[in-house]
């Protein structure tokens, strides 16, 4: 039987690191063990204009990207890219789309439809607040023309939890065609590991009694990063064997460098900076707990299932869909900018014996949480369609 010829297109792909980059990259690789010919369309990004991610062959389109330095990656499609969009578009059976706001997704919806042919989108993130307002408006304006475009030209849409479902239903999408697909984890890489532990730790010179709280993001406001800060100046007041570790960067490094100076807790809050896909599992071994501090946006976010996966209970503020994968008693909900509540929170699970969490921890993800099971529904779906 002929394989299946599949397009996937997105805002950015890898080697841009991001959460659709990585639901993209974990389902297509699958996809393709299952038959599936998977061709990805993003924006080129310092790339050439074609090449390959572990056997996922990627097209690129010539955008303009002026947000990006701002933290907004949105890139926008040049006239030429007319051209990729389409030939791409003609040698797919299907075409899935990712994030309903990108002028890419719409582009490619509005062409498949065109030409007949079947469209998938998922919408990941919720409704996204900036620290300005401005952005706020242009975001609402944007869902307003391009978001509603894009979801109204969907045969089925796909929302990654329950937060999400409802974000698109109130920007019109058809109730009937939406369903929800939370994502996975790769279990098999996300393990506890007592080696990796040992060896993070030597490395970044955190002692191995101390409790070590971290945060994968990237350092943008709406990540929260400000309000983990002043969190870590009042948990460490507490309670002095606590590290905070940051992995991630992104342009407000340079201000919160600064503010971790200015509260005088260098030696207890580390920036760790960019850190690989490959050495990133090392890294949630390293910690005791993981904390989530996001002040919108979120749809379900991967980070919290990794730290999940390697056994670390998390403390996460209650926005978008994590309510939804939190287990009573294996982590802390708080609200969005609430320093005080993050750190008692902290606090309390840093006096808690850990070691069994962790392997309560580890059997759920293993249960509720794979990337394989993950795209076995998304075939079923994608089945219905061709």
């Amino acid at each position: 039987m002929a394989r299946k010829r599949l397009l996937i297109v997105t805002h950015t792909f890898l080697p841009h690191v991001g959460g659709i980059e990585r639901v993209v990259y974990e389902q297509g690789k699958r996809l393709m063990r299952l038959g599936f010919d998977v061709t990805v369309l993003t924006s080129r990004m310092n790339t050439a204009s074609s090449y390959v991610v572990d056997g996922i062959k990627v097209r690129c389109y010539d955008s303009l990207n002026a947000a990006f330095g701002l933290g907004i990656p949105y890139p926008i499609p040049q006239i030429n890219s007319f051209k990729p969009f389409l030939k791409c578009v003609n040698a797919a059976d299907l075409v899935h789309v990712h994030g309903h706001p990108y002028l890419s997704s719409l582009y490619a919806a509005k062409l498949a439809k065109h030409v007949g042919k079947p469209v998938v989108l998922t919408q990941h993130n919720t409704f996204i607040e900036y620290e300005s307002g401005l952005w706020d408006h242009i975001e609402w304006l944007n869902d307003a023309t391009v978001g509603k475009q894009a979801l109204k030209s969907a045969d089925r849409i796909i929302a990654v939890s329950d937060a999400t479902r409802r974000y698109v239903l109130s920007l019109g999408a058809d109730a009937g065609k939406t369903s929800v697909l939370r994502n996975g984890v790769d279990i098999d890489r996300f393990k506890p590991s007592s080696a990796a532990r040992a060896s993070v730790r030597r490395k970044l010179g955190i002692p191995d009694d101390a409790v070590v709280v971290l945060t994968v993001r990237r350092l943008v406001y709406k990540n929260g990063i400000d309000t983990l800060i002043e969190s870590a100046r009042i948990a460490v007041e507490q309670n002095p064997n606590l590290v905070f570790l940051a992995v991630g960067t992104g342009p407000d490094r340079d201000a919160v460098q600064t503010k971790i100076q200015q509260l005088g807790i260098s030696d207890r809050f580390r920036l760790a900076g960019f850190v690989s896909d490959a050495d990133l599992p090392a890294y949630y071994n390293a910690a005791d707990l993981f904390v989530l501090p996001s002040k919108s946006g979120e749809g379900l976010p991967l980070v919290a299932l990794e730290a999940m996966s390697t056994g670390l209970p998390v403390v996460a503020t209650n926005v978008g869909g994590i309510r939804e994968v939190m287990t009573e008693g294996y982590g802390k909900l708080v609200p969005a900018d609430a320093p005080e509540d993050m750190a008692k929170a902290i606090l309390t699970l840093a006096q808690t014996e850990l070691s069994a969490k962790k392997t309560a921890l580890r059997s759920l993800s293993k249960r509720t949480f794979s990337w394989e099971q993950n795209v076995k529904s998304l075939m079923e779906i994608y089945e219905e369609l061709i």
